[in-house]
């Protein structure tokens, strides 16, 4: 049983801190190209893609590991100990980001929030457009980022390892 744990636990930690630094070298690359404050949507498809395919192989593995036995709790524990050790190395990376490469970021992002709504509604009064953007800027933060970012990750993980564990689930017979 003990052993079971170390190696979910390895697991966990190997395959997380990969897709954690997969996510910071695309947002490396993302802010390189010039486009942090408007992704293109494929960004976000290569992201999902490559989070999927970590996580089913860190269940694959653990289910190897495991005399080829897997419980749907143990798939959901793997999945969201993936999910979970990839949002806290993203929210590192998020903290450095905003922090010290773009200080600014959340301003300009502001900036360009108001820009979108601007474009997307130009029948709003200047009331309206001041009172969304003040809501926005409210919810614009480290802290409200990081619990967006935890949010999401988590709920990701938990429908990814959902439907993994669903597929890949075997007991003893």
């Amino acid at each position: 049983m003990e052993n079971q744990k170390t190696s979910s636990t390895q697991i966990m930690l190997n395959y997380g801190l990969i897709l954690g630094f997969v996510s910071i070298i695309l947002s490396v690359a993302n802010f390189a190209f010039g486009d942090i404050y408007r992704p293109h949507w494929s960004i976000q498809v290569v992201t999902a893609v490559i989070s999927i395919a970590l996580m089913v192989m860190g269940i694959k593995k653990f289910k190897e590991g495991n005399g080829g036995l897997l419980s749907l709790g143990q798939a959901l524990k793997i999945g969201l100990g993936i999910s979970l050790i990839s949002g806290l190395v993203s929210l590192v990376y998020l903290f450095v980001f905003t922090n010290y490469i773009e200080p600014e970021f959340y301003t300009n992002m502001a900036a360009v929030q108001e820009q979108i709504i601007m474009e997307k509604n130009p029948n709003m009064s200047d009331e309206q457009i001041e009172m969304s953007v003040g809501m926005m800027k409210k919810m614009m933060g480290f802290g409200a980022t990081s619990i967006y970012v935890m949010v999401i990750s988590l709920f990701f993980g938990f429908i990814v390892s959902l439907i993994s564990g669903l597929i890949m689930k075997k007991s003893e017979e």
